[in-house]
């Protein structure tokens, strides 16, 4: 039986958005009862554009290829943090999250590029509306519903932070491995934007 692995298309964040989300992270944190949330590993926080489960390891190369063929297609452009947010709401958090702005037009073009390339090896068109966001924590099942509304009272409150602004010039292929502590993140292959030059090599590297 051929190996699987979990697989997914994100694009990764550079050091200093990273740190502003730690940062954004530590405040509703100071001000949350511990154990409410369950908090992302900032250096693991990334923007999924695609998951696609599992996927046969023997797929790899065929998957490279078309991600390269997508992110060919369309120029580099620029992101911003934006506001803060819950899903489903403030009022009855389950997902805290941060939005994205600047060239979204740009990013969804990226997206529906890859969901056109990917769709012909196995992996059907997303039909939900596109959301880019970054996850910054989940709440955890046994919370309140008091210890939760509090959290999103925290959540509209936080409204002073460093609002990062970030050049897209790539986007890659990622392995999700589940551990005890948490998933654990590896880039398997990064295709450049056009007009950044050529694909580096393939290779494994950690997240």
């Amino acid at each position: 039986m051929a190996e699987t692995w979990r697989l997914f298309i994100a694009t990764t964040l550079p050091s200093g958005v990273l740190a502003a989300l730690a940062e954004i992270q530590r405040t509703l944190r100071a001000n949350t009862p511990h154990g409410v949330v369950r908090w992302v590993d900032p250096g693991g926080i990334h923007l999924t554009l695609k998951f696609l489960g599992d996927a046969p390891s023997l797929q790899r190369a065929e998957l490279e290829s078309a991600l390269q063929t997508a992110a060919s297609a369309g120029p580099p452009f620029e992101l911003s943090l934006s506001d803060l947010g819950c899903f489903p709401s403030v009022r009855r958090p389950r997902v805290v999250w941060i939005g994205l702005s600047r060239e979204l037009p740009a990013l969804h073009t990226l997206r529906n590029e890859i969901e056109r390339q990917i769709a012909p090896l196995g992996y059907p068109t997303e039909d939900r509306p596109f959301s880019p966001h970054l996850t910054l924590g989940r709440v955890r099942r046994e919370a309140s519903s008091t210890q939760a509304s509090a959290l999103g009272a925290q959540v509209i409150r936080a409204r002073q932070y460093d609002r990062q602004t970030w050049r897209v010039t790539s986007v890659s292929l990622m392995r999700s491995e589940l551990q005890p502590e948490g998933a654990v993140y590896s880039e398997l292959y990064r295709a450049l934007l056009r007009g950044t030059g050529a694909p580096p090599d393939t290779g494994e590297e950690s997240c």
